[in-house]
């Protein structure tokens, strides 16, 4: 009986200490892959004093009595370095720096409307000769090749249906509710209107062009790798009219998005200046099954601009209307481009 006893007693032991360590322990080891992380990959990092920043959030961590607390510190954390763009991402909670507040001035009753039912991905004809196409923003963690590829061919489809069926005039690309998320899926969505060409890129601390992305034959291509890819079917639509609205919550994949059509030969830009979230974020992955979105490049156009936001060649401001588009003014305006005398 005294094996047993003796067992029970080490058990115990071993909890108790286990107790008393965790949460510290778990605290120490996920901030110190945080700072290994973004002394690596941040792309600013250069500009850190991180021994000073390292010591003030250690002493910050020694007040949080649980792990899930603690991750209110990569608040204050961002917010010293600048990391503006980078996002943590924990179960259904996400961590960043202070952002820029969005105010009832800088934005009508009718986005407001659309943005809290959450709008997901349309396509649509408008007054039976327009295409209207809504891009919503994408967050997955699932980058693979095939996830890229389930996401977006049956998007591709649905455009590839309309061009079809309908030959539209023109097409209407509505990026208002484009947030953010991984660009990929939407951009070969789009192919059909980008063609085979270069559409972006990155750029280094120092702007200057480090990798070059473009779609071949409904292939992503980034820097030589083929990414993932759609099965492209009809002709291309890369000559056709196309109008991009933009809007003060257009951000980070949004204006990527955006991004890839200029440079393109018939596209305009109607609505808002855009959120200015024109950095390249890489996923990276951190201990107990959190993710952050790393910036680690500045976001280009074809030709290798940098933009520190989308400013519209039309400007439109809080005349939305999603109860009958052809009321929206961002939308009268790219009739107007696509068809100047309606």
């Amino acid at each position: 009986m005294k094996y047993p006893l003796l067992l029970l007693i080490c058990l115990l032991t071993f909890n108790v200490n286990a107790q008393k360590t965790t949460t510290q322990d778990s605290i120490k080891i996920f901030y110190d892959e945080l700072f290994s992380a973004l002394k690596i990959g941040y792309l600013h990092k250069k500009a850190v004093n991180w021994p000073l920043v390292e010591s003030e959030t250690k002493q910050n961590l020694a007040q949080y009595r649980s792990f899930k607390n603690s991750l209110d510190e990569i608040k204050p954390l961002f917010n010293k370095i600048k990391a503006t763009h980078c996002l943590v991402y924990y179960k259904q909670d996400k961590y960043s720096a202070t952002r820029k507040t969005i105010s009832k001035d800088d934005y009508s009753e009718q986005w407001k409307k659309k943005y809290d039912s959450k709008p997901g991905f349309e396509v649509k004809m408008l007054n039976g000769k327009y295409g209207y196409i809504l891009m919503p923003g994408m967050v997955f963690f699932d980058t693979s090749p095939k996830n890229i590829h389930q996401i977006a061919q049956p998007l591709y489809d649905q455009i590839a249906q309309i061009k079809t069926q309908n030959k539209p005039e023109g097409w209407i690309i509505d990026l208002r509710f484009n947030t953010g998320g991984n660009s990929r899926p939407m951009l070969l969505a789009l192919y059909d209107f980008l063609g085979d060409h270069d559409i972006g890129g990155s750029l280094n601390v120092n702007k200057k062009q480090d990798r070059k992305i473009k779609l071949s034959k409904g292939r992503y291509i980034d820097n030589a790798k083929s990414i993932s890819y759609i099965t492209p079917t009809g002709a291309l639509l890369d000559k056709a009219k196309v109008a991009i609205i933009t809007g003060v919550l257009t951000g980070s994949s949004g204006e990527v998005t955006a991004l890839a059509f200029k440079g393109r030969a018939n596209t305009t830009f109607i609505g808002g200046n855009t959120a200015g979230f024109t950095t390249g974020n890489i996923s990276w992955p951190l201990p107990f099954d959190i993710t952050m979105a790393l910036t680690s490049s500045y976001d280009s156009d074809r030709n290798g601009n940098y933009y520190e936001q989308i400013i519209p060649d039309i400007a439109v401001s809080k005349q939305d209307n999603f109860d009958d588009l052809l009321l929206d003014k961002n939308i009268q305006e790219a009739i107007k481009f696509i068809m100047p005398t309606e």
